[in-house]
């Protein structure tokens, strides 16, 4: 049922319609090197093949799945022997190309170049991860979309309607298949957009009926709804754990957690584990967003989704379906704020244009007491000698003093922090006032430093008796 004209090809009228730019372009004769990106069954091959009708040239076709690089060199050969021979064009057509090494891929750059071919490449996998810059530089990239159901109705009345090439006349001894509305609905819907999905299901299913004679009054072969299910077996879920359909439906399910829909949210959670997506890429996103989305506007969050984690590792699908599910919904619900993700990009930010900068020296480890005498650790402020455990000193790096990356939100707990962060900020104004304390080790460790070098001072002396004992 492949179409033989570009008037018989069914979807994609942003490229082959009236005003289409494929179209358009094989109008006029010509037809430049490019790359068919889209979902199985949406009429990638055939494409090809009405292109090179088109523009009358010869088409030859390899698989990336089935070809090594002798049989890439081999097609190439042969297209040059057309060309130089009877300057006879050739469009090779390869198809899943992304499935092609690097070698196998560097080999096409030479051919594509000096028009020895024109390529066509075709993937179901995102080409700008897959296929190497240096062959898509050389490509023009189109991407087909699914097929809308209106489409693959189309085709299937075609598939019903076909003598030559379709069920019409096939099947009987009257010929024909008859699909009820309720059978041709249903296997118009289980498609997905695939085109050769829903002619398999067609064909299949007809032969069901045929072995079971099942025939409607004029004797055309009748599948009911019951020999599309059992041809289909069950809907094939629009989704590849390897494909575009695990980038979408993955960021589907972070922005509907991220835009608060909890019931969007477990859709697509379902949606991925029904689709056998790695559940702990799952329970990776749910953390990312819990900290990325949530932040310190719920705290929670992030214990809620690590803890969704540490349940599936420790007793794994289905039952921690309910885990990442309890998780998914906590996240989707929670008060929203990304300030944690915004000072992070901006400490970032001013890393990368500063370099390393250097670390003040009252910050410093004085690992040793002689240190001191260079200035190294000295003026260090303990926050715990100070009342409120705070004291106002410096400890970003002196180019950038007085910079403020964390900016609290108005949402949740970070108003909250908000507060906290302005009482302290109220209190340093004040001249700091020093606790008072006993006596005792804790209360003179002013740099921070002192039970470091008590430890180290009792290890030596551990030692030292052990070496006289």
């Amino acid at each position: 049922m492949r179409p033989r004209t570009l008037d018989e090809f069914v979807g994609q009228e942003h490229l082959v319609g009236e005003r289409g730019p494929l179209r358009r372009s094989v109008a006029r004769g010509h037809l430049t090197s490019l790359l068919l990106w889209g979902p199985p069954g949406t009429g990638k091959t055939s494409l090809a093949r009405l292109l090179a009708n088109a523009i009358g040239a010869d088409f030859a076709t390899l698989s990336a799945v089935m070809s090594g690089v002798a049989e890439v060199r081999a097609a190439l050969a042969a297209a040059q022997e057309r060309l130089t021979l009877n300057g006879a064009r050739t469009v090779l057509f390869i198809d899943e190309i992304h499935r092609f090494n690097k070698a196998q891929q560097d080999a096409l750059l030479p051919h594509v170049e000096d028009g020895t071919v024109t390529l066509i490449g075709a993937t179901t996998e995102n080409p700008y991860f897959e296929v190497n810059s240096a062959l898509l530089s050389r490509l023009r990239v189109w991407r087909l979309e699914p097929l809308t159901d209106d489409d693959v109705a189309v085709v299937v009345r075609r598939a019903l309607a076909d003598a030559e090439r379709g069920l019409a006349g096939s099947l009987g001894p009257d010929g024909g298949v008859a699909l009820p509305d309720d059978a041709f609905a249903h296997l118009v819907s289980i498609a997905g957009g695939d085109a050769r999905a829903a002619l398999n299901v067609l064909e299949g299913a007809a032969a069901l009926a045929g072995s079971e004679g099942l025939r409607d009054a004029v004797g055309r072969v009748n599948p009911t709804l019951a020999e599309i299910e059992a041809a289909a077996q069950q809907r094939v879920l629009a989704y590849d754990r390897a494909g575009d359909g695990h980038y979408d439906t993955a960021s589907a399910f972070i922005k509907s957690l991220r835009g608060n829909d909890p019931d969007a949210a477990v859709y697509w959670l379902a949606a991925m584990i029904a689709a056998g997506e790695d559940p702990k890429f799952i329970a990776r996103r749910l953390i990312i967003s819990a900290s990325e989305d949530v932040g310190n506007a719920d705290p929670r969050a992030l214990q809620v989704a690590v803890a969704a984690g540490q349940a599936l590792d420790w007793i794994g699908l289905p039952e921690a379906q309910y885990a990442l599910a309890q998780a998914a919904v906590f996240i989707a619900v929670s008060p929203k704020s990304d300030s944690v993700g915004r000072a992070y990009s901006a400490a970032m930010a001013d890393v990368l244009k500063h370099g390393s900068l250097p670390v003040s020296n009252h910050l410093k480890t004085a690992g040793d007491r002689r240190m001191k005498t260079h200035g190294i650790g000295v003026g260090y402020l303990f926050p715990h000698d100070f009342e409120g455990d705070d004291v106002a000193q410096q400890y970003l790096p002196d180019s950038l003093a007085g910079s403020r990356y964390y900016v609290p939100g108005d949402q949740g707990h970070e108003t909250v922090i908000a507060a906290r962060m302005a009482e302290r900020k109220a209190a340093r104004v004040e001249k700091p006032r020093r606790k008072s304390r006993p006596s005792q080790p804790m209360a003179s460790m002013s740099d921070g430093m002192r039970p470091r070098e008590e430890a180290r001072k009792r290890l030596a002396d551990t030692q030292k008796k052990d070496a006289a004992s």
